[in-house]
């Protein structure tokens, strides 16, 4: 049965169906091209909304991934307040952990290119004025992340992104831990996107491919 999915790229928003077997963790993390079907493609260069019909999207390109389906989280996790920058999106939400994890010590490392949030609210970064688009849970791609803001270190969950430790005063470049005075303790505020008419410059980078 096909599921409604919110595809966000680099230069704009797909809202389409996805017809491929599975929950929409299993079709991200399958690493294969998602078929769209129905796409209406909503460009961040301010442009109109313009029906595409049937599109594929590598996974490397999704950015973003939500669903109107039920997404079952790891139960008996630990949620911890994230906040994510992720190409031209400001992503905030919660991310899951075991009980007891530390990730100084932790063995187990994240397997995949996506990784779950809940209660997620998705905004242009360079819009703290704009509207945003509010999900119960959504899959970033990990590998796109630029930026986190969490209160303890994930530098091996976002390779390359600058981490910021909100309840200490760690910041690191590249997933690397190393102290700097001053470095801000408070989860970045969040900013705000309309899928429905985004707004905001666009990104570079491909998104749909026909």
């Amino acid at each position: 049965m096909p599921i409604r999915v919110e595809i966000y790229a680099a230069e704009g928003v797909a809202i389409a169906a996805v017809a491929q077997d599975g929950s929409l963790r299993e079709i991200v993390e399958a690493g294969q091209t998602l078929v769209l079907e129905g796409v209406s493609w909503h460009p961040l260069d301010g442009g109109p909304v313009q029906p595409v019909g049937n599109r594929s999207v590598a996974p490397d390109d999704v950015y973003i991934a939500t669903t109107d389906a039920q997404e079952d989280g790891p139960v008996h996790a630990q949620w911890h307040d994230i906040s994510l920058d992720v190409g031209p999106y400001r992503v905030t939400g919660q991310m899951p952990t075991m009980p007891g994890f530390d990730p100084g010590r932790a063995l187990a490392r994240p397997t995949g290119e996506f990784v779950l949030l809940r209660d997620v609210r998705i905004a242009l970064v360079g819009d703290t004025q704009g509207s945003s688009v509010n999900q119960p849970a959504a899959f970033v791609n990990r590998y796109v992340v630029d930026r986190v803001a969490a209160d303890l270190m994930l530098g091996f969950y976002f390779p390359g992104a600058e981490m910021i430790v909100t309840g200490g005063h760690e910041r690191s470049a590249a997933g690397a831990a190393a102290p700097a005075a001053g470095a801000s303790t408070a989860t970045p505020p969040a900013t705000q996107v309309d899928a429905a008419t985004p707004a905001g410059a666009a990104a570079q980078g491909p998104s749909l491919d026909g």
